[in-house]
């Protein structure tokens, strides 16, 4: 057993919707979750630097005494999970990408038009099609990048007429000449608008990789016997820029629990500079 924290991270807020589904099932589990806000997008940036911020919170999560650490970004899961992997070998590093495939691959047979959306890099990566045809060769699938939706979530622009217009200007042609049956929320974002989606085209099956990726984190702590043991503890919430939105951001998505949650900002260069203690 084991009573250290899970390590999250993103490019900003979109991270937390894997939150709820870990406690739901594992209330024991204590969660040190970090977001990007004052960097975010990741998604329009090139490689090299989101491999570098990517490394700086995966170390600031290694230092902070995680015991497996969730990428729960696309962009970061699909430019340099093995990057990750490889600088951190002592930790298990989790992808959002191969769980997300697998259930699309499971799920979906050769009569299934699946689209992916996501960020600018991810789809540049093709890591969604390349996971899913070697696991189920036979799929059609297509793709699109949506790289204003992350702004506007970060921003708290949800259910309303800016989001719904945003969202019919990228999907509307897209859905209809691919013929679309099944969509992938290929952005961890992404599911905080799937309200909007499944409104605008209620014909569609949605595929939350936020919610498939708790059996890879179950399947994780089973295997290398981390499971915690003591009582729920306090889960913290970092920030590089702290805002109002992010904080209530998390007590929108958390509003089930009744967890002792912290909130604190941390800037990256300063810890660095300093050794500033978390």
């Amino acid at each position: 057993m084991d009573n250290r924290p899970i390590g999250f991270f993103d490019s900003g807020l979109g991270g937390l919707t894997c939150v709820p589904y870990l406690m739901r099932a594992l209330p024991l589990e204590r969660i040190i979750y970090f977001g990007d806000t004052a960097r975010t997008p990741y998604g329009s940036k090139a490689v090299s630097t989101i491999r570098a911020f990517s490394m700086e919170i995966a170390d600031f999560l290694v230092e902070n005494g995680v015991k497996l650490i969730v990428i729960a970004c696309n962009t970061v899961s699909s430019t340099c999970l093995a990057e990750l992997r490889a600088r951190h070998p002592g930790v298990p590093v989790l992808g959002i990408i191969s769980p997300a495939a697998h259930a699309v691959a499971k799920t979906c047979g050769a009569d299934s038009h699946i689209g992916i959306i996501g960020t600018k890099a991810t789809i540049r990566s093709d890591a969604y099609p390349r996971k899913i045809l070697h696991l189920s060769p036979a799929l059609d699938i297509a793709q699109i990048a949506c790289p204003a939706l992350v702004p506007l979530i970060e921003e708290g622009i949800l259910q309303n007429e800016i989001m719904d217009l945003t969202i019919r200007y990228y999907l509307d042609h897209f859905l209809a000449y691919n013929r679309i049956d099944t969509l992938v929320l290929g952005c961890t974002h992404y599911p905080l608008i799937r309200k909007n989606i499944q409104k605008l085209y209620p014909y569609l099956r949605i595929i939350d990789p936020s919610e498939e990726i708790l059996q890879s984190i179950q399947d994780t702590l089973e295997r290398n016997v981390l499971f915690a043991a003591a009582e729920k503890g306090e889960h913290v919430f970092y920030a590089s820029d702290l805002s109002e939105n992010f904080v209530n951001m998390i007590h929108r998505i958390l509003e089930f629990t009744n967890f002792d949650i912290a909130f604190k900002n941390i800037d990256l260069d300063r810890y660095r500079k300093e050794g500033q203690a978390p």
